[in-house]
């Protein structure tokens, strides 16, 4: 396998988002140290120029920026054409891509363009004695590990949000080049998205990628209740999210929901509070690094995947943890 690493970077409101970055991360270690293997990022849309500085600080080799318009709108056949081009001209030999719900649909498509391997939801990647990757990613719900040994000359891989650590900026700078819009070849046709409405998920960072998720189910009482687990989660710098019971019951929109017919989420801390923890909520959180749970019934499920459990009243024992919080963070 070639030691060229291209990463496909992410813009979301006009900057590169976390996931991208820690894709970043992950290719300086597989490409090897400056000299050994280089790492090439790309980005795509009109908003990609603006964006080439902050990827050019985070230890990758070459920054190609595609300011092409059409790139703006996300549709996977046409991204998948735009970057199996660049990485035939590369000659790169790993493609790695942010497991965000755009990269998870372009995983498949990119590797069927470039005649690739395709792995997705990699939580950790590493290189065997002989060059080869091996990828490890959870499967059936995150009960088990599952590792897969990439022995083609080509892979794909959709890495897990939050599974791996952003690399911070540096003193250097790798050079930015302008790069014209590849041959996307034949395509079918394409509708038109002539806009978008925003999903609401709070006022904090997107609930897929954040590093601390505050989650709270049926034992708020109420959706009044919620403004509990806002502070908590503003105190910790987290997003909300939600049961499927709790958007069942209209206190919050389904683009809250946590499970597996929601949203899955690995951040760094999990929060659940006032959930029981039926199986079909775990299965979207249980990858996450730390899980903490607040329930007053000491039988709830969810204690059974916890880290930590609090057996209490939520409604002393949450605004109480955030006073804390905020006592020794100085805010």
């Amino acid at each position: 396998m070639s030691s060229s690493v291209l990463v496909v970077v992410e813009i979301r409101n006009g900057a590169p988002v976390r996931a991208s970055l820690e894709a970043l991360g992950v290719g300086r270690r597989i490409a090897g140290p400056p000299g050994s293997g280089t790492v090439t990022a790309v980005l795509l849309g009109s908003g990609s120029e603006s964006s080439s500085t902050t990827v050019a600080e985070r230890g990758v080799d070459k920054v190609l920026s595609v300011a092409d318009p059409r790139f703006d709108a996300f549709h996977a056949v046409v991204w998948a054409a735009a970057i199996a081009a660049i990485a035939r001209e590369i000659d790169a030999g790993t493609i790695l891509v942010a497991g965000t719900s755009n990269g998870r649909e372009l995983v498949g498509r990119l590797a069927a363009r470039w005649e690739a391997a395709a792995v997705n939801g990699v939580a950790d990647l590493s290189l065997a004695a002989d060059g080869t990757l091996m990828a490890v990613r959870p499967v059936f719900s995150g009960r088990a590990l599952q590792e897969v040994r990439v022995d083609q000359t080509r892979a794909v891989l959709g890495l897990r949000p939050n599974a791996f650590t952003a690399p911070e900026p540096s003193g250097s700078k790798a050079s930015v080049e302008a790069h014209p819009t590849p041959d996307l070849g034949q395509l079918p046709a394409l509708g038109v998205v002539s806009g978008f409405e925003p999903a609401q998920t709070g006022s904090g960072p997107d609930l897929s990628e954040a590093l601390v998720v505050v989650s709270g189910g049926r034992g708020l009482r109420g959706p009044e209740n919620f403004r509990l687990l806002e502070d908590l989660a503003g105190a910790l710098g987290g997003a909300i999210g939600a049961s499927r019971a709790v958007t069942d019951s209209g206190w919050k929109p389904a683009s809250f929901q946590v499970g597996q017919t929601g949203r899955t989420v690995s951040p760094q801390l999990y929060i659940a509070v006032g959930i029981s923890g039926a199986i079909q909520h775990v299965v979207g959180m249980i990858s996450s690094r730390t899980i903490v749970a607040i329930n007053s019934d000491p039988n709830a499920p969810i204690f059974k995947v916890a880290d930590y459990g609090v057996v209490g009243d939520l409604f002393q024992i949450v605004p109480a943890l955030t006073a804390e919080i905020r006592r020794v963070r100085g805010s």
